[in-house]
């Protein structure tokens, strides 16, 4: 059994992966300087997978909204006590996290590297579910539910994608609904589980001050071999049209915030590693600080310099850009981010700004490879959309001004926007809030 060296002669780096015969996929990045060591054990298992077919099985399944991330509460929980405590011992930092599309369990630490990823493989491979424990978690959960819903950055978010998307399980929340977690029971928990925590549609990633053969070698030790079951995640055709174009929510916040998304078309298949370069590139010439645009916003004092960004957010079957921040005018940030878009499209892009783009891009991305943390996440997201570390580097490196052109006339097009915007409380809603 010998690992694949991954090799970028661009940034004079490798990094390991091994296809070990449990059907994991093993990757690790040794960086000798590192001080600390970041582990990240991930399935591609997230919120929008709520209707999905096993291969081994004859009919699809359907499960309740939020059961990713219910499963990832739980599996910290076992019959010997929480995994919590275990690190405590070896004085690692561990957490957790389910996004749209996977679920990853993680620890960072300085010593006791080995003890701490054996816990890791330890507890993320023995499942404990009970009524008992179901029902408690469902209380727990519901106050996080309920806490988000007041919470503004989170709304301004999901009102946007409630408004943006129509049928996609996207516009749900990650943690689900007080509802729908409550039909959640450890017989869900289980299928879940061993559907989507199957070896082989997960990874493990370690990066930083590490040997390569003592991860290999604690994995033949800890990992119970899997079945090669695949999963085939099922969505309803999402039209290109937006639901709505504007959706506004007061809440207790000082100044209005916004997010405004622009749709894209988004099939199963992944957009390339060639496709998320050149979107970055064109994020970074469009609205960076550098940018004509933010200069523009930022001298009519309508963003100030903190909060203002960009990202591309794109998964299975959804896709958009999205510039968000704060503002007195949400209104007028949108009309000049159209008024931009239009600019560039009928001027055409100025080499100058696609050459300094490119290079702040490519520069971030060289200077990440020096983070253990940011190394370990990147390989593991990029793994899951079937994308790979390197490729990308050499991606941006090769993008053209005619490829970013091509991606600005395919984006950020105001018919297919939906603008979100959380303002303050008016004087009587907020008297109203006082009182209750």
């Amino acid at each position: 059994m010998t690992a694949e060296i991954i090799e970028s002669k661009r940034a004079g780096d490798r990094y390991y992966r091994l296809q070990h015969p449990s059907g994991l996929l093993i990757q690790v990045y040794p960086k000798k300087d590192s001080h600390s060591t970041y582990a990240i054990f991930g399935t591609r298992y997230g919120s929008i997978d709520t209707r999905f077919q096993r291969s081994d099985a004859d009919t699809p399944e359907e499960t309740p909204a939020g059961i990713a991330h219910f499963l990832e509460h739980k599996l910290f929980e076992s019959e010997d006590g929480d995994a919590f405590l275990r690190y405590a011992k070896t004085g690692a930092s561990a957490n957790a996290y389910t996004s749209f599309d996977m679920t990853c369990y993680l620890f960072s630490c300085t010593e006791h590297v080995y003890e701490s990823l054996e816990i890791l493989l330890d507890f993320v491979q023995s499942p404990y579910f009970t009524e008992q424990t179901v029902q408690k978690e469902q209380g727990i959960i519901g106050q996080e539910i309920r806490m988000y819903d007041d919470d503004p950055q989170w709304r301004v978010m999901f009102n946007m994608l409630c408004g943006m998307y129509e049928k996609h399980p996207v516009r749900t929340d990650i943690a689900g609904t007080v509802e729908s977690i409550a039909e959640i029971t450890p017989a869900y928990l289980y299928d879940c589980y061993h559907t989507f925590y199957n070896l082989h549609n997960m990874t493990l990633c370690v990066a930083g001050n590490i040997d390569p053969e003592k991860v290999f070698a604690l994995a033949d030790k800890m990992l119970k071999p899997s079945e090669p079951v695949s999963v085939s995640r099922i969505f309803e055709e999402e039209p290109r049209t937006v639901q709505k174009h504007r959706v506004e929510q007061a809440l207790s916040v000082a100044v209005p915030l916004f997010e405004l998304g622009f749709k894209e078309e988004a099939g199963k298949a992944r957009a390339s590693e060639k496709v998320i370069a050149a979107t970055q590139i064109l994020l970074e010439l469009f609205a960076s600080d550098a940018s004509p645009l933010f200069r523009r916003l930022l001298d009519h004092g309508l963003v100030n310099e903190s909060s203002f960004g960009t990202e591309y957010f794109e998964g299975s079957g959804f896709a958009a850009v999205i510039f968000s921040g704060e503002s007195n005018d949400p209104d007028a940030v949108a009309r000049e981010i159209f008024a931009e878009a239009d600019r560039l499209r009928a001027s055409g892009i100025p080499k100058e700004s696609f050459a300094r783009a490119k290079k702040a891009v490519y520069g971030r991305n060289i200077a990440s490879l020096n983070s253990a943390e940011n190394l370990a996440n990147s390989i593991v997201s990029l793994t899951f959309a079937g994308r790979e570390l390197f490729r990308y580097l050499d991606a941006i490196a090769a993008v053209t001004l005619e490829d970013v052109t091509a991606r600005l006339a395919k984006s950020i097009q105001k018919k297919y926007a939906t603008l979100s915007v959380i303002r303050p409380f008016a004087e009587g809603e907020k008297n109203q809030e006082e009182q209750l």
